[in-house]
């Protein structure tokens, strides 16, 4: 009788432990963020705005010991506050040039391109039709400075096209040049088809085929010196991840 029952007390307890390794739903068991936790302090492009609060919101619900801070700027305002030593631990841009700038950068992978459109107020209220409006002086045009990805971009496009624009505000980023062209402030901008998307409610987009004589690469590495280089390295996975090629592609970004 002692003997039967050490058998089935010795096969209970081995019933036991196979269950207990292979149960991942077990609250001992280790999630896929094990590890990971403090801030992420995201350098972004402007125009990576709504893209990268979403995939924000999508890590930190991943990996829910690490909060993702974001600070969205023009490309070539980010790697000056970088330079100067701001807390970054990633570092996305709208171009490689800004990117190349920063010392403190690892390897860069480029995660996603874009392309420029013209943005007008809904309804077009000032008929523009194309680029040989922008060398109008009669039309209110904003562009990009020519420091800020989107502006040397539309640089390409005016050579390309044989064009001299007029604009009438030259934008330190392409949020703002968006924002001015859904208040009705200008009769049309030169942004990226993103913004023109992302406005959609407030502003109509005109395509043009000289956008494909300057397509932007975008770019995203982890800097060296990051505070925190685990989470930083676990973000940029996750951008470069099927998760993010599919919120950068509903966005309108095109994916490699």
């Amino acid at each position: 009788m002692f003997r039967r029952t050490a058998v089935a007390v010795l096969a209970a307890l081995a019933a036991l432990a196979l269950t207990s390794c292979g149960d991942d739903s077990s609250p001992s068991a280790a999630p896929s963020s094990a590890g990971l936790s403090g801030t992420v302090n995201v350098f972004a492009a402007a125009s990576l705005t709504g893209t990268f609060t979403q995939l924000g919101k999508d890590f930190e619900a991943t990996h829910p010991g690490v909060k993702v801070v974001f600070n969205f700027a023009g490309s070539s305002a980010l790697a000056t506050q970088i330079n100067q030593g701001a807390p970054a631990d990633v570092f996305a841009s709208a171009a490689p040039k800004n990117l190349d700038q920063v010392t403190d950068k690892g390897t860069p992978t480029t995660f996603a391109k874009n392309e420029l459109e013209i943005a007008v107020p809904k309804g077009n209220p000032a008929k523009i039709t194309g680029l040989t409006d922008f060398a109008n002086k009669d039309r209110k045009i904003a562009l990009c400075a020519e420091q800020v990805p989107c502006g040397a971009a539309a640089k390409k496009v005016f050579e390309a096209a044989k064009l001299t624009p007029q604009p009438d505000s030259l934008e330190q980023d392409v949020k703002a040049a968006i924002t001015k062209v859904s208040l009705g402030e200008v009769d049309a901008a030169m942004v990226y088809k993103t913004d023109v998307l992302a406005a959609k409610d407030k502003v109509e987009g005109i395509e043009f085929p000289e956008a494909s004589q300057a397509v932007n690469d975008y770019p995203i590495a982890t800097l060296t010196k990051a505070a925190n280089p685990d989470g930083a390295k676990a973000f940029v996975d996750f951008v470069l991840s099927a998760r993010g090629k599919t919120v950068l592609t509903e966005a309108g970004f095109v994916t490699p």
